[in-house]
């Protein structure tokens, strides 16, 4: 499949300006390519528990799934100077479930791979092993 980065990259950029990001005054924006070529977005929304923030990621991981689910193949992740930024810890465990290792990953230089940000990522096929599913 063919990977448009600069319309990731812009889609990106047009979720991050509707981020609610009032206490970090960090907006985030992110734009994944599904495997039916649906592009799906989320922004990141803050809220005055801090631990209850949602990134971007998140948004964009249900949005894959409301409008009828599929494999995320590639994603961008912007700041809100538009530059690329790598997930977080807890949003790269949730998007190795939705895209596997495969997954490519906007980054500055080029793209990675999921493999490449979590090694040794957790998933169903570990939960699979541990109980005797194949």
């Amino acid at each position: 499949m063919e990977i448009d980065w600069d319309g990731l990259r812009a889609a990106a950029v047009a979720v991050m300006h509707r981020a609610y990001a009032p206490y970090s005054k960090f907006p985030v924006g992110a734009a994944g390519l599904v495997d039916d070529g649906r592009v799906v977005v989320g922004c990141n929304v803050e809220n005055a528990a801090y631990g209850v923030v949602l990134c971007a990621e998140c948004g964009m991981v249900s949005q894959l799934h409301a409008t009828g689910g599929g494999r995320l193949v590639a994603m961008a992740c912007v700041n809100g100077d538009g530059d690329p930024l790598l997930p977080c810890g807890r949003c790269r465990q949730l998007l190795w479930e939705q895209g596997g290792p495969r997954m490519l990953i906007d980054a500055e230089g080029g793209p990675v791979t999921m493999a490449e940000l979590l090694p040794r990522g957790f998933g169903p096929a570990e939960l699979a092993a541990v109980h005797g599913i194949e």
